[in-house]
């Protein structure tokens, strides 16, 4: 029996932009080592053929598309937005704020409200989209461990989802990140903890 109620699934992707996952991206000389180590790319992409072949709800989480001077005058900055004051990451209008060509949305997907910081949850309508499609699992796969995976995946707990984490579909600034998330604090919260591999077989049985 399947771990997985298919019609109360969903898919949940975090950030696939250029600006992490593209040669020339901003980011991709950092993310780069862990992102092709992982094979996120390619596993992200099987996920979404699955998911999309078995009808689960694809969602995509995305960060909002950054001009400058955008967290210039923040109370509280936080520290993974530092950057953004000398760097805009994931620009407005730009190709790194884009979605990697082979990640790109279809017919039928659906696109959360984009978040400011980490959590996909915070200040966005995904857990409205959530709700209103009756989805009470999510998958979540994406851009960066223990950034806004795990903040989204935290926030998913507290709300009352269930929560999976796909190991192998995330990337990270360098392997200590996505140990962290991987090995101590996702298995302190989280549901299930599984390869892409694993999923597609549990949605297929």
């Amino acid at each position: 029996m399947s771990l997985y109620q298919l019609q109360k699934t969903a898919l949940v992707l975090i950030d696939p932009f250029n600006d992490f996952l593209s040669e020339g991206g901003k980011l991709y000389t950092i993310t780069k080592e862990t992102v092709e180590g992982n094979g996120v790319v390619g596993n992200i992409k099987k996920l979404l053929d699955a998911a999309r072949e078995k009808k689960i709800q694809v969602i995509y989480a995305p960060h909002r598309h950054t001009q400058k001077r955008d967290y210039l005058n923040w109370k509280f900055m936080a520290p993974s937005h530092l950057g953004s004051k000398s760097v805009t990451l994931f620009e407005k209008d730009s190709w790194g704020a884009e979605f990697h060509t082979d990640l790109a949305m279809q017919e039928g997907d659906l696109m959360a409200q984009n978040h400011w910081t980490a959590s996909g949850f915070a200040n966005t309508d995904l857990d409205f989209l959530l709700r209103q499609h009756n989805i009470d699992q999510i998958v979540l796969a994406g851009m960066r461990a223990n950034t806004c995976i795990d903040s989204t995946a935290r926030f998913g707990v507290e709300l009352g989802y269930h929560v999976t984490l796909i190991k192998d579909g995330i990337g990270a600034f360098n392997w200590e990140e996505i140990k962290a998330t991987v090995e101590t604090n996702f298995p302190n919260y989280g549901h299930v903890l599984s390869s892409t591999e694993d999923f597609i077989t549990h949605i297929n049985m």
